[in-house]
């Protein structure tokens, strides 16, 4: 059986294209060429007319965006300081000044003044040369009417005392450049007879007293108060002295234990109740603990107002129970009470003699580092402001200064 083989069939020849076309193909490949060529040595051309970028800086930068209207300035020698730019102060506090502010205003708050004033250092040894300075604090209400006396006393001494005044706020008199107590004013409040804040105004002196490490010894003393030994008497005797000076005694009448607040119990008992003078001096180390009372003085604050006179009360208590074995036990300052009288003898400037200084000075016995002595008063009150000009006749042939 004959096999069938299939039939293709054959594809039309193509139709040959026409000389005019194929012309019109090659001048299109060739403009295509031409163009391409001259982009690329244009862009070649404008690329390299233009740094790269690790050549580009910000003034190259910026004068290429911005037109120089004028030509720069030559440089200065030291650029002008940025409307921010901080001052660094060139002066600097040394130790020195530390640990010997010379000024005592300042705007410290009570609260603050006890927290910085009652730092010690735990080193014993000073890295300087200290030459200890006894601090004397006035309790004043206004001016100081012995102030020519006391000028008198510590002329030529400087460097061995400051001083530190606390008068009453509302005080706006000056005091000349040249004396002593110029620039010695201290922060100050209100201050009434009997009451805590009498108090709290020694405290604040006592504080302001520490802030010069140099201070060893303080006495307080009133705008009435005189001293009746020379300046080196004074200063040795308390330098070098083994106990602090604070009055301090059980009085068993209505004006000693009749005075104590049964609500201060238990931190506070009637037994170690006690009175004495408020005139008192101490050594750093009890001004420090002073200062720093958290335990009673709040007692005093809370419970003993006018009718309790914390000022007469408060240190003999607290020294008496705490740091008894330190004290002498009797005050510096003489100080002549009256039978029957709530205030001291006030002397006038007739009542001023000889006969009555040297009573003050050697009239009385008392022990003084373990030994006998007629030094026992080394400041007296209280004086009224017409017997300054006596006490200038008196004190260079008395006290030994003028």
């Amino acid at each position: 059986m004959a096999t069938q083989q299939s039939k293709q069939t054959p594809s039309p020849p193509s139709k040959p294209s026409s000389p005019s076309s194929h012309m019109i193909k090659l001048f299109s490949r060739f403009l295509l060429f031409g163009l391409g060529f001259a982009l690329g040595i244009i862009s070649s051309f404008y690329l390299k007319t233009i740094p790269s970028s690790s050549q580009i800086t910000e003034p190259t930068l910026l004068r290429s965006l911005t037109p120089s209207p004028e030509p720069p300035s030559p440089p200065l020698l030291s650029p002008p300081p940025a409307l921010n730019h901080t001052v660094v102060a060139t002066e600097r506090v040394g130790l020195k000044g530390f640990m010997e502010p010379g000024k005592v205003m300042h705007d410290m708050s009570d609260e603050e003044l006890l927290w910085r004033a009652s730092m010690v250092p735990k080193m014993e040894a000073f890295p300087y040369k200290r030459i200890p300075k006894v601090a004397f604090l006035f309790l004043t209400k206004g001016a100081l009417p012995f102030a020519p006396l006391w000028e008198k006393f510590f002329k030529g001494n400087e460097g061995l005392y400051s001083i530190y005044v606390h008068p009453h706020p509302s005080y706006k008199e000056s005091v000349p450049e040249d004396s002593v107590f110029h620039g010695r004013r201290v922060p100050s409040k209100v201050v009434r007879w009997g009451q805590p804040n009498m108090v709290e105004a020694e405290r604040r002196l006592l504080a302001n007293a520490l802030l010069d490490h140099s201070n060893q010894r303080f006495v307080l003393l009133s705008e009435s108060c005189i001293p009746v030994f020379n300046f080196s008497t004074i200063y040795s005797h308390l330098i070098n002295s083994t106990k602090t000076f604070i009055h301090s005694y059980d009085d068993l009448g209505p004006g000693g234990r009749g005075r104590y607040k049964i609500a201060m119990s238990p931190q506070l008992k009637l037994e170690q109740w006690r009175k004495g003078s408020q005139w008192v001096e101490v050594d750093r180390n009890l001004a420090i603990e002073i200062i720093s009372d958290e335990t009673y003085f709040p007692l005093f604050l809370k419970y003993c107002r006018s009718s309790c006179l914390t000022d007469e009360h408060y240190l003999p208590t607290f020294v008496s129970m705490k740091f008894g074995w330190k004290n002498a036990n009797r005050s510096l300052t003489w100080t002549e009470w009256s039978p029957h009288q709530s205030h001291p003898t006030l002397y006038q400037g007739s009542h001023v003699t000889i006969q009555l200084l040297e009573r003050m000075r050697n009239g009385t016995t008392c022990s003084y580092n373990d030994r006998t002595t007629r030094v026992c008063f080394l400041f007296a009150r209280k004086f009224s402001p017409n017997s300054l000009d006596r006490l200038l006749t008196l004190a260079p042939k008395i006290m030994g200064f003028g």
